[in-house]
């Protein structure tokens, strides 16, 4: 695979890059793309060490640019079923797949490779080391950070806008208080927890119903 990526010198090189593997929810938000040979984008790097002003720049760049570029996305209810690495994966694969011009060699950042036909291999921190990944990335970032700043309107107290689906501390609390929205991954141990104490209250309440509910039996069968 390496020699193959060493001497290949054609045009139509495909970088992959997921985001979202971490968030406790929304989406995993894959990007393909196929920089254009003449058409050079400066400042080409890893979506996180990018601002978020250079992030929406670099993204208009790549869009307008760009011989090819597409999304995808693996969901909520399929990451909660073949897990987050398998719903990574899919996205990626996905995302190759939409390219209306399909490449010669793909470039996945990361350690893993999903199935497919393609001549490929995975590069470690490749979003640091090749431009095509950095594009995506930048794709994957920027459209999957927007659609959670979008959540943030239909999910008020989350704070959705801010962390982006992320555990952080202000994310759990309200995940404690409000419960779980429909954006959020079951399959995520912090979920699952509060997910679980929901449950046990109502359990208890209803207990407490069904109990009440007889002693007003048993006292009216007394007085009758």
């Amino acid at each position: 695979m390496n020699l193959f990526s060493n001497m290949y010198s054609g045009v139509l090189l495909a970088g992959v890059d997921e985001v979202g593997r971490g968030p406790l929810a929304g989406d995993v938000v894959a990007a393909a793309v196929i920089l254009h040979p003449t058409k050079k984008i400066k400042g080409l790097a890893d979506s996180k060490k990018l601002s978020e002003k250079r992030r929406e720049e670099l993204y208009g760049e790549i869009c307008a640019t760009a011989t090819s570029w597409a999304v995808a996305r693996a969901s909520v209810a399929e990451i909660d079923t073949i897990n987050i690495l398998q719903a990574s994966l899919l996205a990626m694969h996905r995302a190759v797949e939409l390219l209306h011009v399909q490449p010669e060699h793909v470039m996945v950042d990361g350690n893993q490779l999903p199935r497919w036909s393609y001549s490929c291999e995975a590069i470690v921190q490749g979003d640091d080391k090749i431009k095509a990944i950095s594009a995506a990335s930048i794709i994957a970032k920027v459209t999957r950070d927007r659609e959670m700043q979008q959540f943030d309107a239909h999910y008020p107290g989350y704070g959705f806008a801010a962390h982006k689906g992320y555990g952080t501390r202000d994310h759990l609390a309200a995940l404690k208080k409000f419960g779980a929205t429909p954006l959020h991954r079951r399959s995520f141990a912090p979920v699952r927890a509060v997910l679980e104490a929901f449950a046990a209250v109502d359990a208890s309440i209803s207990n407490e119903s069904l109990i009440k509910a007889s002693s007003r039996r048993n006292a009216k069968s007394r007085e009758e």
